[in-house]
């Protein structure tokens, strides 16, 4: 694409316009990198999709120049497609330790452990990857290790700041680069793409450490057993969890794959201070009184198969919920996932717990940067040119917006959608075009084997159901030896219905007749006609149209 000279070119094939995926391709001549490899969550009109991956296609079939992946951080929609990526490329991924420890346990479950070339970098590091040089820069967000990423091209610094906020009091006490990102501005800064989940949110976005006061508050005014779920991802937000148990004198339980996974990874590494003593089995947490114990769990977005929502169901078969549990959710509930939080915490206060939540307390503050924060980022880096990322549509127009409030003139922000090409040369900037982008779906082992014929017919059967129609004819003749007999399935009962199933049967006969009669012998003629034939009855007689599906067997 980019192969002119002097061109750096841009291609986002995710995380623009949509929440999730985030994968930022840049080229240069004969060299490309790839920063981030994001997953989506599937949204409810796609039944029995697993997880959506950006289209890698560009990649695949410019395999042979990509010189390797870098990662912001080690959250899912970043690090998520990493294992379907590595099917196809076989490149090096650079990442933080926090990050890369993720994601160990992640290529392990694929079976790719050993054949993936994991480098780890350190915040003020830099790398050279065939014509890039790549720097790392320490940011806030909510979880630890997170870097933004400059990359140093022929035509200048190109910075990549996804995921962050200005937390002036971390839980780690490592404050954000700023110094770096003013150096960089001072030197010049190309392009400067950077977070806009946030963008829509006035002022600055709390620090961290707030939640630490709400959880010692709740700690002290709970008599029972402590419960609270958050995302496994979140290491700062369970190690003030794990301080405020030691502050109460709790003993800790984690529940939950991922939690247990992660917690036990961040302590392997360092990013967990565990008081020793105080974590102890699910067994043994039982022979403690229920005001000497703290339940950590997953489920803070109403998931169907994580812990807190089986609990809320009463079932989980270890844990119940009992009268006088404080359960608090320390997660805003992604959008999409209202309706499912909402729904458990119902059911928590029906099993009789207090539920702690955040439209009613401090208990979660976000980890992307506000309108100020934004600001400040852009007034840091002056760049020549301003790309929102990471956000819905409406929310990198507000993030342009801004860009234009600090001075930056609109004919500089480029405000792009995923597939496409970016070119900056040393005369300006255009879009040249695009590349395949989109959704790939994956369904258990599938992988883009699901597409939008498959899935539209996944709709139907869930609003309307099956009709299955099974016809025998002699070979010979053509004439019908058995049948029509009908099968429903999620359109009607039979038995309640079998006033109308005889009216489907006797319009199939119908049909048939007529075709015998028109001497029409071929299947794909025949299934069509009593297609149509039933879609018109059952819409006239229901106002339904099932999904009708004619067998014919020739004997």
């Amino acid at each position: 694409m980019g192969n002119a000279r002097n061109t750096v070119s841009l291609m986002p094939l995710g995380g623009l316009g949509e929440i999730g995926k985030n994968m930022m391709v840049l080229e240069y001549e004969d060299d490309i990198i790839v920063i981030d490899a994001g997953v989506m969550f599937p949204e409810d009109d796609m039944p029995g999709i697993d997880l959506v991956i950006p289209d890698i296609t560009y990649l695949k079939e410019n395999k042979d120049r990509v010189k390797a992946i870098f990662l912001s951080h080690g959250h899912e929609d970043h690090i998520g497609a990493v294992p379907y990526v590595l099917q196809v490329l076989d490149a090096p991924i650079y990442g933080t330790r926090l990050t890369l420890g993720l994601l160990r346990g992640k290529l392990e479950e694929h079976g790719l452990s050993s054949s993936a070339e994991l480098k780890e970098v350190r915040a003020g590091g830099r790398v050279s990857v065939g014509i890039f040089e790549v720097e790392f820069i320490h940011v806030n967000h909510s979880i630890a290790d997170v870097v933004a990423i400059a990359v140093h091209t022929p035509l200048g610094c190109i910075i990549y700041c996804s995921d962050f906020k200005l937390d002036q009091t971390p839980i780690d006490g490592r404050v954000m680069d700023l110094h770096k990102f003013a150096e960089l501005g001072q030197k010049g800064v190309l392009l400067l793409m950077s977070d806009s989940t946030n963008a829509e949110r006035p002022g600055y976005t709390l620090s961290e450490r707030v939640v630490g006061g709400a959880f010692n508050e709740a700690f002290e005014e709970a008599k029972g057993r402590i419960l609270v779920a958050t995302f496994a991802s979140n290491i700062h937000r369970i190690q003030q969890i794990i301080d405020a148990a030691a502050t109460y004198n709790r003993k800790i339980g984690v529940i939950g794959r991922s939690m247990v996974n992660n917690v036990s990874i961040a302590a392997e590494l360092g990013y967990l201070q565990i008081p020793p003593g105080i974590m102890v089995d699910l067994d043994a947490l039982e022979k403690y009184p229920p005001e000497r114990v703290v339940i950590i769990t997953t489920g803070s977005q109403g998931e169907p198969m994580a812990a807190l929502t089986r609990m809320a169901m009463a079932e989980h078969r270890r844990i119940d919920i009992m009268p006088g549990d404080t359960v608090i959710i320390s997660a805003m509930p992604i959008p999409g996932n209202e309706k499912l939080v909402g729904k458990t915490i119902n059911h928590l206060f029906r099993q009789g717990a207090k539920v702690i939540y955040q439209a009613v307390s401090g208990i979660h503050v976000s980890g992307h940067a506000s309108q100020e924060e934004l600001k400040l980022l852009l007034n840091l880096c002056r760049p020549k040119y301003f790309m929102p990322v990471h956000g819905e549509y409406r929310m990198l127009v507000r993030h342009a917006e801004l860009a234009e409030q600090v001075g930056l003139s609109k004919d500089r922000i480029l405000l792009c959608e995923i597939g496409d090409v970016i070119e900056i040369t040393r005369k300006g900037v255009n879009k040249a075009g695009r590349v395949p982008s989109g959704q790939v779906l994956v369904d258990g082992l599938g992988v883009g084997d699901v597409g939008n014929i498959v899935l539209r017919d996944r709709r139907q059967l869930a609003q309307d159901g099956i009709l299955i129609v099974v016809i025998t004819i002699d070979k010979q003749t053509g004439a019908v030896i058995a049948g029509p007999d009908i099968i429903s399935r999620g359109f009607v009962y039979m038995r309640e219905s079998e006033k109308l199933i005889d009216e489907a049967r006797d319009e199939v006969k119908r049909i048939l007749k007529i075709c015998e009669a028109e001497n029409v012998t071929e299947w794909g003629v025949l299934k069509g006609s009593v297609k149509d034939g039933l879609t018109q009855l059952l819409y006239q007689k229901t106002k339904r149209r099932p999904m009708i599906m004619p067998i014919i067997m020739e004997v």
